[in-house]
């Protein structure tokens, strides 16, 4: 099934209120290609849904945590969103103890969609800002 470029844009917003922000890992079926490759998963993680489900679960043991769009340009199958993470630290990350600090970052995310599901996702998360505000107390 393709879609059009309202069809797409929606799709993905959807995709990032019900998956990432209600962690509804469930619904994984009904967005993700069953060749889905995810290019930005950490190199301990399967590129595929099961690595997705696991850095989901890692990111909501670590932290409160709500994804906004801030932009999005999307065209047919492909879609790119500019996105902010607002983020309350409830559990240990990357070795540092959980402080119930309020911090933010910002990155973007790319998906191509094939057959109506999404085939591939890149992102680009500035994970050093993170650790910034959480190793120095700063937030933003």
């Amino acid at each position: 099934m393709d879609m059009n470029t309202d069809q797409t844009r929606k799709f993905i917003t959807d995709f990032i209120e019900e998956v990432w922000n209600q962690q509804q890992t469930d619904k994984l079926g009904e967005y993700l290609h069953p060749a889905y490759i995810d290019h930005s998963l950490p190199a301990f993680l399967t590129p595929d849904h099961l690595g997705l489900i696991k850095w989901i679960q890692a990111l909501s043991r670590s932290f409160s945590h709500q994804t906004t769009i801030e932009d999005q340009v999307t065209e047919e199958d492909k879609s790119i969103v500019k996105i902010k993470m607002r983020m309350i630290h409830i559990g240990e990350w990357r070795g540092i103890q959980p402080q119930g600090a309020e911090v933010s970052t910002g990155g973007y995310r790319f998906y191509r969609l094939e057959d109506g599901k999404i085939r591939e996702h890149w992102a680009e998360i500035n994970g050093t800002a993170l650790e910034n505000q959480l190793t120095r107390g700063k937030t933003s």
